[in-house]
């Protein structure tokens, strides 16, 4: 079985704005002494993960992430019929598993319910709180120490498998990520740029004044962006206690989501959601290797993505020739008809 698996996205977005910063303005970076738009990996993630292809492929294997879940314990062992006092240290007692509590705040006073940190629950794990809130209930005690080791390293939660589980204050309990997700990047050089709208009174009849209701200004960008993402094969079977089918079928739902499914930010307003123009997928046993530094001189010309696509078919054969060959890509190029997101992922998913 092939290790690892990698994939060489280029997407083109039209006027957009799919991840903002702190200012509202689409995230930047400058690479090749230019700046191009970026889209976080975190952006991206979160994208695939909560996307209904995702959701739907992966019903009953997807994880929750809260602070909450301490709240939803107490609410639960109250409608039990616990009296508060014995319903708030039980449901503390359990979130401590997962987290640093925080400090408690006068105006809510469940607030120490809550952990410090956003904790990734598996279905098994939340299954097993729910187990033992009955339990509790019907025996009217606490937890025992024994029955508060809820978290475990084997689950079924594909997406704690992907993209991995960090608890710091119980690291024993964390979940290497078996997929890595680079910042998608412009492979030309991109300006941010101001759009001035103004909004019209419906109810206005130019009586009075004529001026418009509302005006304001909203930043974006458009590009063709190239991602990196490399899966682990390998891990992502042990991360899922070695189930060889949800494996596969996570496999194949991610390559699907990384290239139909866009960042939900400001869509409203831009609409844009794109394909994947060119997907290049490699299969191999060696270290990975991204193919970003194909795109430290921005790519110029009326045919931007053409010349895109070529840039990276060459910058991989100049690096397989150095290097070694690796096993044969698979490519699908919507813009020339080629390949097909059926073949993309029967390639991702065979040995």
């Amino acid at each position: 079985m092939d290790k690892f698996i990698q994939l060489h996205i280029l997407t083109n977005y039209g006027p957009s704005n799919l991840n903002r910063d702190d200012l509202g303005r689409p995230k930047t970076v400058v690479i090749g002494g230019v700046q191009r738009l970026r889209v976080s990996s975190q952006c991206l993630k979160r994208a695939w993960r909560t996307a209904e292809v995702f959701e739907a492929a992966l019903a009953g294997h997807i994880g929750t992430r809260t602070k909450e879940m301490g709240k939803k314990i107490h609410k639960d062992i109250i409608s039990g019929g616990i009296k508060e006092k014995e319903a708030k240290e039980w449901a503390a007692k359990i979130a401590e598993v997962f987290g640093k509590r925080k400090d408690e705040d006068k105006k809510d006073p469940l607030s120490d319910l809550e952990i410090r940190q956003l904790a990734h629950f598996s279905t098994e794990e939340i299954i097993a709180i729910d187990s033992l809130v009955k339990s509790m209930i019907g025996r009217k005690s606490g937890p025992s120490d024994e029955e508060l080791k809820l978290l475990r390293k084997n689950h079924g939660a594909a997406d704690i498998a992907m993209f991995g589980r960090m608890l710091a204050d119980n690291p024993a309990f964390n979940a290497e990520a078996a997929v890595q997700v680079a910042h998608a990047f412009t492979v030309h050089k991109v300006a941010v740029e101001d759009d001035y709208f103004s909004a019209v009174d419906d109810l206005n009849k130019h009586e009075e004044h004529s001026g418009s209701g509302h005006i304001g200004e909203a930043e974006f960008g458009a590009g063709l962006f190239y991602l990196y993402v490399c899966i682990d094969r390998a891990l992502l079977k042990e991360n899922l206690g070695n189930n060889e089918e949800l494996a596969k079928k996570a496999i194949s739902v991610l390559v699907e989501s990384a290239v139909t499914v866009s960042p939900i930010g400001k869509q409203n307003s831009f609409a844009s959601r794109a394909y994947a123009s060119y997907v290049l997928a490699e299969k191999g046993d060696k270290q990975p290797r991204s193919l970003a530094c194909a795109f430290l001189k921005p790519v110029n010309g009326d045919d931007v993505a053409d010349s895109a696509v070529d840039i990276i078919k060459k910058t991989r054969e100049t690096f397989n020739k150095v290097y070694g060959d690796e096993t044969e890509p698979y490519e699908l190029n919507a813009v020339k008809g080629e390949g097909a997101l059926e073949g993309l992922k029967k390639y991702c998913v065979e040995k």
